[in-house]
């Protein structure tokens, strides 16, 4: 695959996705956004592909957010507007590609890259790395990630990163809930690769179901999502692998799932 602003690989069953323009920390402009898409949209449909690991290149930044000078360029409002409608496309993507997504946050994540970092399912961070919304700073309100990082992290502490523009640690971001494993620098990607690699070894057809169950009950209040809940598992139940696991862990022995 021919990607401009970022890179694509398979390997073990696992999709690397690195966002390509360290000279400029990793920002996200207009035609990073869309190779992102573009790689997304082949790891999903790559039945090859059972997980996604989501880094940048270099060991500066994981992203430092939206290329401002990118999103500046020659062009009306209406059309900054539509490019601006890519993040959402690629943060929908993210949310239903039903396989999981672990981030190897490789240095900085700010702004629009901290929302792409929490869109991951799963998080390992650097223990340098830094996060937060420093868009007030520069006159501007995280809109685009605003959702993303309420639902993560709940309205006070996200109304304090918004209105300060401060940033916080790998640490507290762990404290926070944020992350889920803060290592050596050297050891980060490594240590996602071998994440995602290991979420391979499970039913991917359940994978689906249970990751795409677990995003649709958000928002729902306690009887839709217990409802909702109740008809997923009955799909699940009625799969293969379902079957094949029971018999499995029955008798003793390594699941053989297939993904149906």
């Amino acid at each position: 695959m021919q990607l401009e602003h970022a890179l694509y690989e398979v390997r073990d069953a696992v999709a690397t996705v690195t966002l390509n323009r360290p000279e400029q920390r990793n920002a996200v402009g207009p035609q990073m956004l869309r190779d992102l898409l573009a790689a997304l949209r082949e790891a999903r449909d790559d039945d090859g592909v059972r997980a996604v690991m989501l880094t940048g290149a270099g060991d500066k930044a994981f992203s430092a957010g939206a290329d401002l000078a990118g999103f500046a360029a020659d062009a009306t409002e209406v059309q900054r507007h539509h490019e601006r409608g890519l993040f959402v496309e690629l943060f929908l993507e993210m949310r239903h590609l039903g396989k999981p997504i672990v981030g190897a946050i490789n240095g900085h994540a700010l702004a629009g890259g901290f929302g792409l970092a929490l869109a991951c399912d799963l998080l390992v961070a650097a223990d340098g790395a830094m996060f937060g919304t420093p868009e007030i700073r520069v006159g501007v309100w995280p809109m685009m990630i605003m959702s993303i990082v309420v639902r993560h992290i709940g309205p006070k502490r996200a109304m304090q990163l918004f209105l300060s523009g401060e940033r916080i640690d790998a640490e507290t971001a762990m404290q926070w809930g944020l992350v889920n494993r803060v290592v050596p620098a050297a050891e980060v990607r490594d240590n996602a690769f071998t994440w995602a690699r290991d979420l391979t070894q499970w039913s991917p057809l359940v994978m689906q179901l249970g990751r795409d169950a677990f995003y649709d009950i958000d928002g729902l209040d306690l009887e839709a999502a217990l409802r909702h809940l109740q008809s997923q598992l009955t799909v699940v139940s009625l799969s293969e692998d379902f079957r094949e696991g029971v018999a499995a862990f029955l008798q003793k022995r390594p699941a053989q799932f297939k993904g149906r």
